[in-house]
This record gives structure tokens, sequence and C-alpha cells, in this order.
């Protein structure tokens, strides 16, 4: 399985697709984080990571539907990383 660096995934939350993506996601849940209703320093989690065995790497960050995509606020987002692995599925 093909890592990816954490250096080329930071380039790819900079890409316009993602960003289109990210900005998609904050609007459907109104600016406010799922778990805390917070406001500030939001984010869009992926609960879940798609490997695409075929072409050995990860799908794009702007490549997942909806409701694998949700909005936190930082403070949720690192605890949820640190209580939980977020899983991968192999497609």
């Amino acid at each position: 399985m093909k890592q990816i660096t954490e250096e080329v995934y930071r380039e790819k939350l900079n890409d316009a697709r993602w960003e289109k993506r990210r900005q998609q996601i904050l609007v459907r849940d109104r600016f406010r984080c799922l778990n805390c209703s917070s406001n500030e320093n939001l984010q869009v989690h992926h609960r879940q990571y798609h490997y695409l065995q075929a072409e050995n790497r990860y799908a794009d960050p702007w490549d997942y539907s909806d409701e694998l995509l949700i909005t936190l606020c930082d403070a949720c987002h690192q605890k949820g990383h640190t209580l939980y692995a977020v899983p991968v599925k192999y497609i």
C-alpha cells in the first residue's frame, strides 16, 4: 500500500477542488461543528479514507461523498483523531 506524505496531503488541501468541496460541506452544516456547535476554527473531516487498489493510491480529498464529510471545529477534530483511527476502505 502506497503511503501519502503529510506534505503531499497538505498540497491537496490547498487545491481549488478541495476548497470548493470544503465550502460545500461548511454551507451544508451551516458553518457549525457537528459535535459542539462552535463556529470557530472549522475544518472538514473525512469519516473514512478510500484506498484505490487498482491505482495504488488514496482517493483525493475532494472525491468523497457528502455523508463521509463532516464539519468539526479544530478542538473536536483533534480530539477525534486522538481517540479514534479513521478507517480505510479498500476499493
